[in-house]
C-alpha cells in the first residue's frame, strides 16, 4: 500500500483490518488514496497497513549451541562478549553489533535468542553460533593453513625475521616483501616437504588473515596472469589433526 508505505509485496494475501473511516487516505469509493487497484477488493488484496501484518515475523528464534567436547571447552558470557577457555588458550570475541540475547545455560551449552527478528537478521543467529563454534574448535585443536611456493624460473625465497615474514627473489624483483605476523599466529617452515610454510594458531579469523596477506604481497601486477603463475598459494587448511596413535 503506498498510501500506509508498510508491507512489501511478499505480504499480498494479508488483508486491511481497518475500518473505511480509519484507513488513511480514504475515498469515498472505498478506495485509499495511492493504493493501485479499480476497488475495494483491491484495497483489501494489497494493503498490508494492518498491525497483523507487522507481527508476522517469527515471535522468538532460538538456538541451542553446545560445545563439542564437554570436558574440555568451557564458555562464559556478560553483556554479549563471550569468553571461551580450553587446554590450548582462551579466545574472547564481542557481539554487541547484533541485537541477540546470549545466555549460558551452563558452562558447556549456550543458548541464542531473537526477537521479532527479519529474515535476514534471522540469518545472524546461524553466524554467530558457527563464530563460537570456531572459538571452540581453536582452543580444543587448533587451525593450520598450508602454503606452498609457486614458481618457474626465479625460486621464491621466504624467511622470518622475528615477527615478520620476509619474501624475497619473487619474480626476480629486489623488493623484499615483509608480512607481519598477528599475535598468536605460528610460522614453521615444513621440514620433509620443500617449499611450504605451515601457519597456525587457535584464532581462525588471524591465521587466515595472515595467509591472506602472503598470498596478496605476491599479486601479479602488469603481466600475463595466464603466463605468470608465480606466487604463494593455500593448499591445506583447517582443523589441526589429531596424532594418530
Amino acid at each position: 500500500c503506498q498510501a500506509c508505505s508498510r508491507g512489501s509485496r511478499q505480504s499480498l494475501e494479508t488483508s486491511c483490518r481497518r475500518s473505511d473511516e480509519d484507513h488513511p487516505g480514504y475515498a469515498v469509493s472505498g478506495h485509499p488514496g495511492g493504493c493501485r487497484g479499480p476497488g475495494r477488493q483491491s484495497r483489501r488484496r494489497l494493503c498490508v497497513c494492518a498491525p497483523r501484518a507487522r507481527l508476522r515475523l517469527r515471535l522468538r528464534i532460538r538456538l541451542r549451541l553446545r560445545t563439542r567436547e564437554r570436558t574440555r571447552c568451557t564458555a562464559q558470557v556478560k553483556a554479549r562478549t563471550v569468553t571461551v577457555k580450553g587446554p590450548r588458550g582462551t579466545l574472547t570475541r564481542a557481539f554487541k553489533h547484533v541485537n541477540l540475547d546470549l545466555v549460558l545455560v551452563n558452562p558447556q551449552k549456550l543458548r541464542i535468542d531473537l526477537w521479532f527478528g527479519t529474515r535476514k537478521q534471522s540469518a545472524t543467529i546461524r553466524t554467530i553460533s558457527t563464530h563460537i563454534q570456531n572459538m571452540c574448535t581453536g582452543v580444543t585443536q587448533g587451525y593450520l593453513y598450508k602454503m606452498r611456493f609457486v614458481y618457474s624460473h626465479f625460486p621464491i625465497n621466504v624467511t622470518l625475521n622475528q615477527r615478520t615474514v620476509e619474501i624475497r627473489n619473487f619474480l626476480g624483483d629486489k623488493l623484499v616483501r615483509r608480512v607481519p605476523l598477528i599475535d598468536g599466529v605460528e610460522y614453521v617452515r615444513t621440514a620433509d616437504v620443500k617449499d611450504q610454510i605451515e601457519l597456525s594458531g587457535n584464532d581462525i579469523a588471524a591465521v587466515s588473515l595472515c595467509a591472506a596477506r602472503i598470498r596478496q604481497s605476491c599479486s601479479i601486477k602488469k603481466k600475463d596472469l595466464r603466463k605468470f603463475l608465480d606466487g604463494i598459494f593455500v593448499s591445506w587448511k583447517g582443523a589441526i589433526p589429531k596424532p594418530v596413535e
